[in-house]
């Protein structure tokens, strides 16, 4: 424990050496986030504190924190590597743990989820089907998780709506099920052009962050749904896979298999020890791009829309799933 405290304290640190001033504990919250650690702001606020009575940081009231010289040799003389959890331990457990069976479709997929108000997303119903309608999404499927009901960590509220869509993750389930172990490299930005990708132009690895990078392009403003869906050209949530080179035949059969019962979400596979989009593959694999689960309800953010989103939020039953068609419809009954 006080290990992973003083970790954590060693970040705030380094947010605080990087900055040209003083910062307040919100801020300071913001910009861990943005560096793919999630901190709370009452948290920084409790580390600011300690640190404070240790001599590490100096008060300068409500303009904030500064960093002192003894919070700088307590930076120089560390050697250690800030994570406070990895994403890539989060995606080999829930690899693990779904249950579902593509030959029965039944049991557990792996899904995201997005708490928001339900007229918020009456309102823009139509451009979250828009970006399932032309294929920048994990498949077909949708869930609405209701007031008060518990995925993973997260429980809604009330007066609000959970929205789950199925996660990239499930693809990897899937694969293993069949002996197909799947390396999950990163997650990033992809540019599309005339609504083919072309390049990834963001990336972070899965094992260098504790958050999922879409949920931080997500926050940070940099995501172009609404240019995808309008004129084919935007950036969109994917992420990179590899796979053994000799499984590229029954990745290619399972994953038309998905795709006809709407668990579809890779856009390609590239050959042997050959690079995909630029991206170079280890000899003896072979490099597939999947769309990001969260690309849907992500164009809420586009729109002003605050709404909270947790990629690899927990799992599902399969048969609580239906076609994005059916969303405008049922939403009605919340409103």
């Amino acid at each position: 424990m006080v290990d992973k405290k003083r970790k954590k304290s060693l970040l705030v640190l380094g947010v605080l050496k990087n900055s040209s001033g003083p910062l307040p504990s919100a801020k300071i919250a913001e910009e861990l986030l943005l560096l793919g650690h999630e901190v709370s702001e009452r948290s920084v606020r409790l580390y600011l504190q300690a640190m404070d009575g240790d001599g590490l940081v100096e008060s300068l009231g409500k303009r904030g924190h500064v960093v002192t010289e003894e919070g700088l040799r307590e930076l120089d003389s560390s050697q250690i590597i800030e994570k406070v959890g990895l994403l890539s331990a989060k995606i080999d457990e829930m690899t693990y743990r779904m249950t579902f069976d593509l030959n029965t479709t039944s049991g557990t997929v792996v899904i995201n989820m997005t708490v928001v108000e339900p007229a918020q997303f009456a309102e823009y119903v139509g451009l979250v089907s828009k970006v399932y309608a032309d294929g920048y999404a994990m498949g077909r499927l949708v869930t609405f998780i209701e007031p008060g009901e518990t995925i993973g960590h997260m429980t809604v509220p009330e007066g609000m709506i959970g929205v789950g869509t199925v996660c990239s993750i499930t693809l990897n389930g899937v694969l293993l099920k069949h002996g197909i172990p799947t390396v999950s490299r990163f997650g990033g930005l992809l540019e599309i052009q005339n609504k083919k990708p072309v390049r990834f132009v963001e990336l972070i690895m899965y094992d260098g962050t504790s958050i999922d990078p879409l949920e931080i392009f997500i926050r940070s403003g940099m995501t172009n749904y609404l240019g995808a869906i309008s004129t084919g050209n935007g950036r969109i949530g994917a992420s990179f896979r590899e796979f053994p080179a000799g499984s590229r035949d029954l990745v290619g059969q399972l994953a038309e298999k998905l795709k006809r019962i709407g668990l579809g979400g890779l856009v390609g596979v590239g050959r042997p020890g050959q690079a995909l989009l630029d991206i170079p593959v280890s000899e003896g694999r072979i490099g597939a791009i999947v769309i990001g689960g969260l690309n849907p309800v992500s164009i809420l953010e586009e729109k002003g829309i605050r709404a909270h989103s947790r990629a690899l939020a927990g799992l599902i039953d399969f048969a609580r799933l239906f076609p994005f068609e059916e969303m405008e419809a049922r939403i009605r009954a919340y409103l």
